[in-house]
């Protein structure tokens, strides 16, 4: 690794002062902020780090080793977009030599940060990029020309279209006012309108859209759904997945919502029909299962979007991790609105679904708590970004109860963890679990011999997890988990719970 460099380049960057393209290190030592430095030059026209020099551009160099290079190697995956480096080495003196690392500013990338911050180059000085310049870059790189969603559908051809599916969206553009004028009779007109065609050629945002067939070339225009009982993904109770276009994936998320979320309900005096209270704001719902559509990470082939209902959360995850720029907890307050798929994003806003100005998720915030629901949670993990709702899907609610008023924040999450373990549904042999240890600590063995298992099955494991995660039972050595004289008590929430579960079956 490491091309050489001609003696009478390095004598030329010698004879240069460090400025805006050009630093010098004493040695690989300070390998981190060499590479700072590099990512600032990134961010500007391109430059050179030179490893082994003085600042007053004395050449000492340094022995370089191939754990030397190693060592550069893995610090300059640390790139993020991932950066191509240039690695040269001149001899100075026996055993001795100079590094170079050398980049360009690559064409229609960054802004480009090393371990997770933006830098750039003032002078001679390498320094943090202010945020607000960082988010200036982040929503250029968003509309540069080269992306996923504006390259050419190989293959694709009009025929390959749902021209009903294009007329539909059309209307609807037209209803909200964001698209007026003529368009034209054709379907390849609108097309151009929508700026998913262009100089003839189908984009693959038009596929996104528009589509009628993905596979085998577009297998990530899918949606996978699920509703499990419990709190894990051990057992089905309905479970789909659709390929589609993208509006009309939306629609299948929402009638798979409307079919597993219960709808409590209250009595209002002087009212004689019971007002439905649904589990989720619609329009909250809604602007997540979009947000996961348009934002997704469309370049993954075995990517989707997935929506699963527990028992006591309702997750939306997307493959590909939020925008660069985007962390998760950015979404609970103003942000910059940066967009992976402009083009796919504009036909959704046209559609009247989102607004442009990075307010969505602050509106879903605000809409859940005037609902009286707790706020969502933003994460990312296993390169997908998700969005949980914690809400009792599983409770069940008698149309005489009135749901509590909203409380302040921390109350309310108090309160609702506790509504939601209060109306969870209990297996028969969960209830009959809870039953035995409710009045004195019980062992496993015992446990085993009362209830009849010959040993310790699957079934028994599983909800002796399932009471343990939602504090109906507790370990009466909590310490020592695997203790010999570990004992099993159901706690008072465990009780209420049993409790309920008993006036069901009456």
């Amino acid at each position: 690794m490491g091309a050489l460099l001609p003696a009478d380049n390095l004598r030329r960057l010698l004879k240069q002062r460090e400025g805006p393209t050009l630093e010098f290190k004493r040695s690989t030592g300070e390998l981190r902020e060499g590479l700072q430095t590099v990512c600032a030059f990134l961010n500007g026209t391109g430059g050179q780090v030179l490893f082994g020099v003085r600042p007053d551009g004395q050449a000492d160099g340094q022995q370089v080793s191939d754990q030397t290079l190693r060592e550069i190697a893995e610090a300059a995956e640390r790139f993020e977009p991932p950066a191509g480096l240039s690695v040269q080495r001149a001899k100075v003196k026996s055993g001795r030599e100079v590094v170079v690392l050398a980049v360009d500013r690559p064409v229609d990338s960054g802004p480009f940060t090393y371990e997770g911050r933006p830098y750039e180059r003032v002078s001679a000085t390498t320094r943090r990029m202010p945020q607000a310049r960082y988010e200036k870059l982040l929503l250029d790189r968003a509309h540069g020309t080269r992306r996923w969603e504006n390259a050419p559908a190989e293959g694709v051809e009009l025929r390959h279209l749902d021209r009903d599916e294009v007329y539909r969206i059309v209307e609807a553009a037209r209803s909200t006012g964001r698209l007026v004028g003529p368009i034209g009779s054709r379907v390849a007109d609108v097309l151009d309108r929508l700026a998913v065609r262009r100089d003839g050629q189908i984009l693959q945002a038009a596929v996104v859209l528009f589509g009628k067939t993905f596979l085998p070339d577009y297998p990530q225009c899918e949606l996978r759904m699920a509703r499990f009982r419990g709190l894990d993904k051990t057992e089905f109770l309905d479970q789909r997945q659709v390929r589609g276009p993208a509006f009309k994936l939306l629609e299948e998320a929402e009638l798979f919502c409307q079919r597993h979320f219960p709808l409590p309900g209250k009595i209002v005096p002087g009212k004689l029909q019971r007002v439905d209270i649904p589990l989720i704001p619609p329009d909250a719902m809604r602007e997540i299962l979009v947000n996961a559509l348009i934002h997704r990470d469309y370049s993954i082939a075995g990517g989707a979007v997935f929506l699963a209902i527990y028992d006591d959360r309702v997750e939306v995850a997307s493959t590909g991790t939020f925008p660069t720029g985007i962390r998760p907890e950015m979404l609970s307050r103003e942000h910059p609105s940066v967009l992976r798929n402009p083009i796919i994003a504009e036909v959704f806003f046209r559609a009247g679904l989102i607004e442009k100005w990075g307010r969505g998720t602050n509106r879903v915030i605000a809409m859940c708590r005037a609902a009286g629901v707790r706020p969502p949670e933003f994460a990312e993990s296993a390169g997908a970004a998700t969005v949980t709702f914690r809400v009792p899907v599983g409770q069940t609610v008698k149309p005489h109860e009135t749901p509590h008023e909203a409380p302040r924040e921390e109350a309310h999450e108090e309160a609702h963890e506790a509504h939601v373990k209060a109306h969870v549904r209990l297996a028969a042999s969960e209830a009959a679990l809870l039953a035995a240890c409710s009045q004195e600590p019980r062992g496993t063995r015992d446990l085993l011999e009362s209830l009849g298992y010959a040993d310790r099955t699957g079934n028994f494991k599983r909800g002796l997890k399932r009471l343990m995660a939602l504090g109906f039972l507790k370990m009466v050595v909590p310490d020592r988990p695997r203790s010999r004289l570990q004992r099993y008590m159901t706690t008072e929430t465990g009780r209420r719970a049993l409790q309920g579960a008993k006036k069901d079956v009456r």
